[in-house]
């Protein structure tokens, strides 16, 4: 058999198995031609050619004139930003209208009981029950005012978007609220927002409100809505504490029976404030305007316009918390054209289940979820043939990658990734990831496993969601993207780190429509954040790559996110473990790429034994220091102190190394001040952290 023969038979659309085809091939030819070299070079002549990035990829942002070295998006025309991208959307009001017009009333949302396919409710249904609870809220005597906030305490579902859109018909002002916050927090934005009326999900969120207002601690909270059933017994304690309780159905009724024509709000209103977890202290709300939301909306979609235009015909997975800014951009993409938006069940370990039922064509992801498909691919590669074929197959699609192409249909995918494909529903054509950095080496493997358009954004809630973003075409790791084109950047020296604009480095800033106006009732942390000129001041350290393109490289304070996009204050909880009598010093780290903390720690050389004794061990400092039932007991005593003090279970540490030598200004560990130099620390113990990180993955 001849080359050309074997391409032939290989684009017969019976083809399936092109393993199961090379078996069948003659042994001469095999030997005399080689198979899988004849396949390769198959591969290499028949790949498609790559879609024209949207500009010069070499250079992706360009400096805007007498500004401070800032630089906008290559997309622009102009150093004019981007704040619409459709003239009659300037609202998050008008992106759902849209929707309702361009999907012709066709499917908007979708949820599913467990082993049940995905049932739908139309953009006119959303927008009718949208309309009643509103009307609602105004006959109860609500205002459809920018300063009239509702909250919101749920998980994602089709009700979260149908108060959402209410809110908006009538002017209001989102407050979502969500758990992982704490429950001290919780009653902190109640009051902070004068929230009198909250939407709940379960009846659980209702009694967790009801108990703060038994205790008189949310005196101005005096509705509850709550979205599932629930017994008379919660509408009775609510009475006793002068809160009504009501089903949204009675809500949507109200609203249906006193109907009132919406009164949509203006681009400069506001329409969330979105409570962001603080590291120390209470929860800052950020407040977002209409003109943030469409404004960062509009970029993602100029962005990506040239290669991907969402449509009727596309599906999002929502289970990113709806809490958040990210998400909402997201679905406020989806849902200007008119796309359908599957809610999961609710539970994260059904997520697999949701997408096989749904099949997405957008699908958002956090580097957490990322990490632990990469983790769960290789590890389900359980020989050192089927990982080198995963990693050979990776390589050539990664040099497609390289030039442009995108594809999930090439001989690999057929023979190798078909399957990771087909776990996520077998449709994903978009997705993006954010909230926390990724590896350059897992964000690559999936790119090519999945054959998807795959983004990587940059940015915060104070810039409504993202600032930077890459662009079609990069598909190279280890940066951030460019700026988006509804925002300038621009890096500010940080002289105490060492780092300068001149040489392309420093804080990040931000400045653009999407950039938040300031904090709720709180001018000094709004100070802190917006300069007198508007430009948000991050907290992270950046360099501008050659090709115009932003890496994060550190953060100005002290503080970090993990991988699932929660930040950590070391310093604080240092302080919280050295209430351990056993302990001297203590080192906390924490990366962007792993899911949990680990610690260096320096037993306390007067206290050790003693404490030690009590436990029934014997011995020199160094020996205490090295006995693995020593450390148990350490680590024991770290988490039960850790617990009473109040850490959440995400700030703490889950290993420890016990060091036996002090830290000190002599050993170049600590300042002169006595003030633990973290980069040092970090480097010093650099092995001791990457064998308590691989530990804890055996």
């Amino acid at each position: 058999m001849q080359a050309h023969e074997l391409f032939r038979h290989l684009r017969m659309p019976e083809l399936g198995d092109v393993r199961q085809y090379v078996r069948t091939l003659p042994t001469n030819t095999l030997m005399g031609f080689g198979a899988f070299a004849a396949l390769t070079t198959y591969w290499y002549a028949t790949r498609p050619k790559a879609l024209k990035p949207p500009c010069d990829l070499a250079m992706q942002s360009v400096e805007v004139e007498g500004s401070e070295h800032a630089r906008r998006s290559s997309l622009l025309n102009s150093n004019e930003l981007l704040i619409y991208y459709y003239d009659d959307v300037r609202t998050a009001y008008d992106i759902f209208q849209r929707g309702l017009q361009v999907s012709n009333n066709g499917p908007c949302l979708g949820f599913r009981k467990p082993n049940q396919p995905y049932e739908w409710i139309s953009y006119k249904e959303v927008s009718d029950r949208a309309e009643c609870v509103g009307s609602a809220l105004l006959h109860r005597g609500f205002k459809p005012s920018h300063v009239q906030y509702i909250g919101i305490f749920s998980q994602n579902r089709p009700e979260w978007v149908i108060v959402e859109q209410a809110c908006y018909a009538f002017s209001m002002v989102v407050v979502p609220l969500y758990d992982t916050l704490g429950t001290e927090a919780i009653m902190y934005i109640v009051n902070k927002a004068d929230l009198s009326l909250v939407f709940c999900d379960k009846p659980d969120k209702a009694n967790l409100l009801l108990t703060s207002a038994e205790k008189g601690e949310t005196p101005i909270l005096n509705t509850i809505v709550i979205m599932e059933s629930f017994g008379m017994d919660l509408v009775e304690r609510g009475k006793k504490c002068g809160v009504e309780v009501f089903k949204m159905k009675e809500i949507e009724e109200l609203g249906r029976a006193h109907r009132q024509k919406p009164i949509p709000p203006k681009p400069e209103d506001l329409a969330v404030i979105c409570f962001t977890s603080g590291t120390t202290g209470n929860p800052k709300g950020a407040m977002i305007t209409h003109q943030n939301i469409v404004s960062n909306t509009s970029a993602f979609v100029k962005t990506t316009e040239k290669t991907y235009m969402p449509s009727s015909d596309d599906v999002l997975i929502s289970f990113l918390p709806l809490a958040h800014m990210f998400e909402r951009i997201v679905e406020c993409v989806v849902l200007c054209h008119g796309a359908r938006i599957g809610f999961f069940q609710g539970d994260i370990r059904l997520l697999m289940d949701d997408l096989k039922a749904l099949q997405p064509t957008v699908f958002p992801v956090v580097p957490r979820l990322l990490n632990r498909m990469f983790d769960k691919i290789f590890g389900q590669a359980d020989t050192s043939l089927k990982r080198w074929l995963l990693d050979f197959a990776s390589k050539r699609k990664e040099a497609e990658l390289r030039s442009g192409i995108v594809r999930n249909n090439s001989f690999w995918d057929k023979v190798i990734f078909r399957k990771i494909q087909a776990s996520l529903g077998g449709k994903v054509r978009l997705m993006v990831t954010g909230a926390a950095p990724v590896s350059a080496s897992v964000l690559t493997f999936l790119r090519t496993a999945l054959g998807c358009q795959f983004y990587e954004g940059y940015g915060q809630t104070e810039c409504t969601a993202g600032c930077s973003l890459s662009l079609p075409g990069d598909w190279t790791a280890g940066h951030v993207g460019a700026p988006m084109p509804c925002n300038m950047v621009k890096l500010v020296d940080v002289q105490e780190m060492n780092y300068s604009a001149a040489k392309g480095e420093g804080e990040v800033c931000v400045k653009g429509p999407n950039v938040f106006r300031g904090y709720l009732k709180d001018p000094e942390k709004t100070a802190e954040a917006l300069d007198k000129d508007g430009w948000l001041h991050t907290g992270d350290i950046g360099k501008w790559l050659p090709n115009g393109t932003l890496k994060i490289i550190d953060r100005k304070k002290h503080i970090f996110k993990l991988a699932q996009g929660e930040y950590i204050a070391p310093e604080k909880i240092e302080n919280v473990y050295l209430r351990c009598e056993a302990l001297a010093q203590v080192f906390v780290h924490g990366e962007s790429l792993q899911a949990f903390l680990v610690a260096i720690v320096v037993p306390d050389p007067e206290t050790l034994r003693n404490w030690s004794k009590k436990k029934g061990f014997e011995g020199s400092y160094e020996e205490l220091c090295r006995n693995k039932d020593v450390k148990k007991y350490i680590l024991e005593d770290m988490m039960r102190i850790g617990k009473e003090s109040g850490l959440k279970s995400f700030e703490q540490v889950k290993d420890i190394f016990m060091h036996t030598e002090m830290f000190s200004v002599e050993n170049g560990l600590l300042t002169p001040t006595l003030k633990a130099k973290r980069p040092e620390l970090r480097k010093y113990f650099q092995s001791q952290i990457d064998e308590l990180y691989a530990n804890a993955k055996m």
